[in-house]
Order: C-alpha cells, then sequence, then structure tokens
C-alpha cells in the first residue's frame, strides 16, 4: 500500500512538473529528437562520393547549417502563408457562397440559404480581433522555440565528442565506463536509425503531396505538404488531420464537390502508400508499439503539451521503448509495450 502510494505520488509530481516545464523541456526534447536525426544523416553521409571523405565533425557541421537552413525557412514559410490567406479570403467567400446557392437551389430549398445568412449565423457570432494578438503571440513563441531547438541541437552536437570520457569518468573506471559506452552506443543507434528512417518517409510523403496538390492547382501547395510530413509523426489521426486541411481548402477553392473528391482520394492514396507500402519495408525491426501504447502516449503528450506533445509523442515513447529493449532488467517492459514482442 505504501509503494503503491509513493508511486502514484511520483507520477502526479513528475505530471505536474512536465506541465509547468512545458517552455524549458519541449525545445530541449525536441533538440534531442532532432540531433539523433541529424548525427544519423551525418552518417548516412559516408556513402556520398566527395562528401562522404570529410571528416565526422565537418560533415556534423554541414548536416547542422542544413538543419538551421530549413528551419529558417519554415518559420518564412509560416509567416508568408498566412499573409497570403489573409490575402484570399474574400475569393473564398465567394466560392462558398456560390456553392451553397447552387446544392442549396438543387435540393429544391425555398429561400435559399446565402454566404451572409451562414456568416451572419457562424463567423460573425465570433470577434476574429480578439484573436490577432494571441496569434501573433503564439507565432513569435514559435520563432522563439525554433531558434532555441537549434541553438541546443548546436551544443548537443558540439559536446558530442567529449560525451564518451565524461561516460568514463561518471561511471568510476574504463571497465564500467566501457560497458555504459557499448550500451549508449547501440541505443543511440536504433533510436537515430528509427527516427532517421521515419524522417525520410514523411519527407517522401511531404513530396509526393506537394506534387498532388501542385498538379491540381491547390494554392498554398508547399505549406500543406510540410504539414501533412510533420503531422505524419502522429500516428492513427495525424494522417488524418493532415488531409482534412487541403481537403476543405479545395473546397473554398473550387467550389466544386467533385474537385474535393479528387483532393480526398490523391491525398489518401500517397498516405496509404506510404504507410501501407514503404513504411514496414523500410521500417525494418527498428520500431513497433502496441496501439494501446500509442493511444495512450499520445493522449497523455497531447493533454501535457497540445499538438507540439502530440508531435513528439511517438518518437519519445519509441526511444523509451528502445532504450528499455537494450537494458537485460527492462526488456520484458518493452516486449510488453511492442506491438508484436519483437523488441
Amino acid at each position: 500500500m505504501r509503494n503503491a502510494t509513493y508511486g502514484t505520488a511520483l507520477t502526479l509530481m513528475l505530471g505536474w512538473l512536465l506541465w509547468i516545464g512545458k517552455p524549458v523541456l519541449l525545445p530541449v526534447l525536441a533538440a534531442a529528437i532532432s540531433v539523433y536525426v541529424l548525427l544519423a544523416a551525418a552518417a548516412s553521409m559516408q556513402k556520398l562520393p566527395i562528401i562522404g571523405r570529410l571528416p565526422d565533425w565537418a560533415r556534423r557541421a554541414v548536416i547542422l547549417i542544413v538543419f538551421t537552413v530549413v528551419m529558417v525557412l519554415l518559420f518564412i514559410l509560416v509567416i508568408n502563408n498566412l499573409a497570403q490567406v489573409a490575402a484570399v479570403l474574400p475569393r473564398y467567400e465567394s466560392n462558398l457562397q456560390m456553392l451553397v446557392t447552387r446544392y442549396a437551389s438543387l435540393l429544391g430549398i425555398e429561400d435559399e440559404p446565402t454566404w451572409e445568412n451562414l456568416r451572419g449565423a457562424t463567423l460573425d457570432q465570433v470577434d476574429f480581433r480578439s484573436w490577432i494578438a494571441p496569434a501573433l503571440l503564439s507565432l513569435r513563441g514559435f520563432g522563439a522555440t525554433l531558434f532555441l531547438v537549434v541553438l541546443y541541437a548546436s551544443f548537443f552536437i558540439a559536446e558530442r565528442g567529449v560525451m564518451a570520457r565524461k561516460v568514463v569518468i561518471a561511471m568510476g573506471g574504463e571497465e564500467a565506463g566501457s560497458r555504459a559506452i557499448s550500451l549508449l552506443s547501440r541505443v543511440n543507434d536504433r533510436i537515430g536509425q528509427y527516427l532517421f528512417v521515419k524522417t525520410v518517409l514523411n519527407v517522401i510523403l511531404g513530396a509526393i503531396s506537394f506534387a498532388i496538390m501542385l498538379l491540381l492547382g491547390i494554392e498554398f501547395a508547399l505549406f500543406w505538404a510540410v504539414l501533412i510530413a510533420f503531422l505524419n509523426y502522429i500516428p492513427y489521426i495525424g494522417s488524418l488531420i493532415g488531409v482534412i486541411f487541403p481537403v476543405l481548402l479545395s473546397l473554398a477553392q473550387f467550389g466544386t464537390l467533385p474537385m474535393v473528391g479528387v483532393v480526398l482520394v490523391s491525398l489518401t492514396g500517397a498516405q496509404m502508400f506510404v504507410g501501407a507500402y514503404l513504411e514496414p519495408r523500410m521500417m525494418g525491426r527498428a520500431f513497433n508499439l502496441s496501439p494501446f501504447v500509442v493511444l495512450f502516449a499520445l493522449a497523455f503528450w497531447s493533454a501535457l503539451w497540445g499538438l507540439p506533445g502530440a508531435l513528439l509523442a511517438v518518437p519519445l515513447t519509441a526511444s523509451l521503448i528502445l532504450v528499455l529493449a537494450e537494458i537485460k532488467t527492462t526488456r520484458p517492459i518493452a516486449v510488453l509495450l511492442s506491438a508484436s514482442g519483437n523488441v
């Protein structure tokens, strides 16, 4: 009874610390996950003709510079798309009005509802001006988080060279230090490989989605493709949410239901191709989680940190299971949390 009480109290305390420490912990964890991806990418660069001949520190510097540029471009992309969306809103309203009027007439509804009626009953009831200040603050916070992620990732990579010596000193000897370093190497390799492959799959999905939306003429195709790629880190619901946004945009942009069906089928087909065909072949044994564990992780991290928590939930949980699988005493826990027992 006493142990159960202590365990419950410790769990509540840790949950409270995670919730209250979100501004500090979120960039650190995002940077740590980014470092795994960056180091795996730097290691894979050895296979390239010219860059592969560079020393380890040079390849890491190159991949860190690329990562920084990508983060800057991502922030610029978000800002530019917000401005462009504000500019095309009147045209979207006109398309929605024509759509409502057309289908109301086909259904033979008397006193047809117009966009003004619908807007008066829905959108006009919302004070969008009151959202401007929070939106700007959120945008500023997003930029600050990206800056911290890049900064922390830089320091993590810079200190990687002296980490082995620190581990030996901390473990109190060469023998114990060597065992700890061997364990950390196996864990890091598996986590890095999983995160790198998952990121590659998301990039492929984003590229396919971008090509589809570009061919269909959907506006802001690059922004939606990046969003789809990020949301694919969230299993089950992430792909669904990623498809819904461009589908709704196509409804407002084109004002025709057949076009919405084409967009929905095309983007869903891309999701199925990557999720059902590519992912099982590229992932291998790097990661498999029980569906219940995935849903619980999503619920837990989303409740704590919102959308960023949902994005980090599966990478964090998968990393934890890989760590547990590499330690003999905790391997049974990893087996219970996995989908097939093969960890």
